[in-house]
C-alpha cells in the first residue's frame, strides 16, 4: 500500500491548507546538560505557541527527527496538526549521523505532501528546520546535495541553525545559500529562538501557497555573520 493511501483522520476531518515543519534536532552526546534542558524548554514553548494561535494550530503540521541517540536517526512521534502536538523530552547521547537525518526528513515531507495531494489539502512550501552542535559522524554529502536541490526546486525551505561549535561549513552545505544560509545561535538562547519559529510559522500558515512571506527578525537570538 502506498503512502497517500494510508488515510490520515486528522487531514478528512481538518481541510485547511497546510504547513509541514520538521524539526531535525542534534540529541549527541555533547548537548548533554544545559544544552539538551534548553532545548527541551524551547520545544515546550514552540507548542504553547502554536497552540495559542487558532490559525496556526489548524495549519502548522510538525514532525520531530532526532538523531544521536542509538547512533542513529529516527522519527519521535507522527505527524500531527499543531493543536495535536506534545513536544518530546530529548536526551543527549551517541554521535551525530546528520546525513541520515537529513535524508529520513526528505523522505518524511515527500511523503507527507503524497497524503496532502491524495486527501486534496492544498500545502505550503515545507520547512526543514536542521539544528546542529559539531560535525556529522556519517556520510553527508549525499544528503547535503539532495537537500539543495530540493529546495532549489522549491520542494523544502531550510534552515540550518548551528549551536555552540557546529561546523558552519558543512552546514552550509545543506543550503542552496551556503555559509549564508547558516543561522547560528547565540549562547543557549533556544527559547528566543523558538518564539522565533513559532512567529515564523504564524506568518507562513496565514500565506498563500507559493506567495512570498516577511519572516521576523533573527536578531533575538543569532550572532551576526562573522
Amino acid at each position: 500500500m502506498s503512502v497517500a493511501a494510508i488515510p490520515d483522520v486528522s487531514l478528512v476531518d481538518n481541510s485547511e491548507q497546510r504547513t509541514p515543519l520538521v524539526l531535525v534536532l542534534d540529541c549527541s552526546g555533547s548537548m548533554g546538560g544545559a544544552p539538551i534542558d534548553q532545548l527541551n524548554a524551547g520545544l515546550k514553548l514552540l507548542e504553547q505557541q502554536l497552540k495559542s494561535d487558532v490559525i496556526a494550530a489548524k495549519r502548522v503540521r510538525v514532525l520531530v527527527i532526532e538523531y544521536g541517540g542509538m547512533d542513529d536517526a529516527q522519527v519521535v512521534g507522527d505527524w500531527c496538526d499543531a493543536m495535536d502536538f506534545t513536544a518530546p523530552e530529548l536526551a543527549a547521547n551517541g554521535t551525530t549521523p546528520t546525513g541520515a537525518a537529513v535524508e529520513l526528513a526528505l523522505q518524511e515531507i515527500e511523503d507527507e505532501k503524497a497524503r496532502f495531494r491524495a486527501a486534496g489539502v492544498a500545502y505550503t512550501r515545507p520547512w526543514l528546520f536542521l539544528m546542529s552542535d559539531g560535525n556529522p559522524t556519517d556520510g553527508w554529502e549525499t544528503s547535503a546535495q539532495r537537500c539543495r536541490e530540493d529546495e532549489e526546486k522549491n520542494r523544502v525551505a531550510v534552515f540550518p541553525i548551528g549551536v555552540g561549535d557546529a561546523d558552519i561549513a558543512v552546514l552550509g552545505q545543506f543550503s542552496r545559500n551556503g555559509e549564508r544560509g547558516v543561522k547560528r545561535l547565540q549562547g543557549l538562547q533556544f527559547q528566543e529562538l523558538f518564539l522565533w519559529l513559532s512567529a515564523s510559522m504564524r506568518v507562513v500558515s496565514n500565506s498563500t501557497p507559493g506567495g512570498q512571506v516577511q519572516l521576523p527578525s533573527t536578531d533575538t537570538w543569532s550572532l551576526a555573520p562573522v
